[in-house]
């Protein structure tokens, strides 16, 4: 008696998780006078002691290997006003900085304007996972801005959304 197939098509898991609401961030760095970034929905909390917070990357990363040489990042937590942020640094092979304002954070990594909140990091470690690599850092410095009017970035089912639209604020 043989098992039923437990193949998962691609397609299918990736609409199964497009279920699943999400932030949205930029992940960046600065190594040898270039600043580093790219847009990341897989982030999230590991520790609260010591404060430790994780995000995933594809394996095949252009930007990744940089920031893993630069040994640090800043997460950068996209507001519901910075659609065409996340889809700048989303791009390959363009200037993703262009017209971009930043200030460099305590660690000296990009801070980007108008961020809800960000988070400077130090690489902990990293574990390869199928096709990503998963990053932990430990978060060395935060902001603490008041921010109870903004709304987050949010991505669900294949589209940005934010809460007030949505009836859910």
């Amino acid at each position: 008696m043989s098992l039923p197939s437990t193949a998962i098509e691609p397609l299918h898991f990736r609409e199964a998780l497009g279920h699943y609401a999400s932030g949205i961030t930029v992940i960046t760095s600065h190594l040898e006078g270039e600043p580093i970034g790219f847009t990341c929905q897989s982030f999230y909390s590991v520790s609260i002691s010591p404060p430790l917070v994780s995000f995933s990357v594809m394996s095949t990363s252009a930007s990744y290997p940089k920031i893993r040489q630069a040994g640090r990042f800043v997460v950068n937590i996209l507001s519901g006003e910075q659609v065409k942020i996340s889809n700048q640094f989303a791009r390959r092979g363009t200037d993703k900085w262009h017209g971009v304002n930043w200030q460099p954070s305590p660690l000296g990594n990009p801070i980007i304007a108008g961020s809800l909140h960000w988070l400077d990091c130090q690489i902990h470690a990293e574990h390869a996972a199928g096709d990503h690599l998963i990053v932990i850092g430990e978060v060395k410095a935060l902001s603490l801005r008041d921010t109870a009017a903004a709304q987050p970035l949010l991505y669900f089912k294949g589209q940005y959304c934010n809460l007030a639209a949505d009836g859910v604020g």
